[in-house]
């Protein structure tokens, strides 16, 4: 599933491409056809990311809310853009640049006041403006669940995802099994500063980049093309720092990866 960079990232290009003007929308698959039709030909006056949720919104006041979840993806070309290929559950159309989206858990459009409550509902976002790590801090410190489980909790703090959350953990030596009410104000301050370190380098390079410049050596990545890690998709291999062996296990219904040397 995307992390919250990657919301960012589109976020960012959406205004880009198609920021205060005219946007074409349809729904070639035809699930999404009645509110596109609602909203082609409008301005799109901002496009804006909280957590793993996308917000375009238009003029009149009309929003459209995309959640990719797990299979959900949008791909860009140029204008004219080519005929679409396999579920296109909403393509948008501007002066130089198009874009379509399939496979997403959500595509609606929405008013302002139904943003406020999904918002409502979530973490801070480290990558918002200003964000306030409070709440956040109140939920954990709070919790007798897995510090690994609250991570992931986007009530918690919205847009961490699996491998922040596994890379976070090992950067700071949090057994990702403590409960919340075990982490330290200081440990909790000093993680939440790095995490908003690390996903602001994820927007700006579009690759979540976790590891130390000593550190990044030795075995391969997961998988090619992608920066090494400490732990994330690593069980079975040795810690780059003391050598002991990755663990991994199912926490909460995501694959968890851990050292359990270096991480007490």
């Amino acid at each position: 599933m995307p992390e919250g960079h990657t919301l960012h990232r589109l976020a960012r290009l959406h205004q880009k491409r198609f920021g205060r003007a005219p946007v074409v929308v349809t729904s070639p698959q035809g699930r999404f056809t009645e509110s596109a039709a609602a909203i082609s030909g409008k301005v799109l006056r901002r496009s804006a990311a909280h957590g793993k949720h996308l917000f375009h919104h238009y003029d009149g006041g009309a929003v459209v809310h995309v959640h990719l979840g797990l299979y959900g993806t949008f791909t860009e070309h140029p204008v004219p853009m080519p005929a679409p290929v396999g579920q296109v559950r909403m393509r948008m159309l501007g002066a130089e640049y198009g874009t379509d989206l399939r496979g997403p858990t959500a595509c609606e459009v929405i008013s302002r006041t139904e943003v406020d409550d999904i918002i409502a509902r979530l973490g801070p976002d480290p990558l918002g403006r200003n964000p306030d790590p409070g709440p956040a801090w109140a939920r954990i410190s709070k919790s007798r669940r897995p510090i690994g489980a609250l991570l992931m909790d986007q009530a918690v703090i919205a847009g961490v995802g699996n491998v922040y959350r596994c890379e976070l953990l090992y950067r700071h030596l949090i057994d990702p099994h403590r409960p919340g009410t075990n982490i330290g104000l200081e440990e909790f301050d000093a993680a939440w500063t790095d995490l908003v370190a690390l996903m602001k380098v994820g927007v700006s390079g579009g690759k979540i980049v976790t590891i130390r410049r000593p550190d990044d050596k030795g075995a391969p990545s997961y998988r090619e093309g992608r920066p090494r890690t400490y732990v994330y998709r690593r069980a079975g291999e040795a810690c780059r720092v003391c050598g002991d062996t990755i663990r991994t296990e199912v926490m909460d219904g995501r694959n968890l990866f851990w050292c359990p040397t270096c991480q007490i």
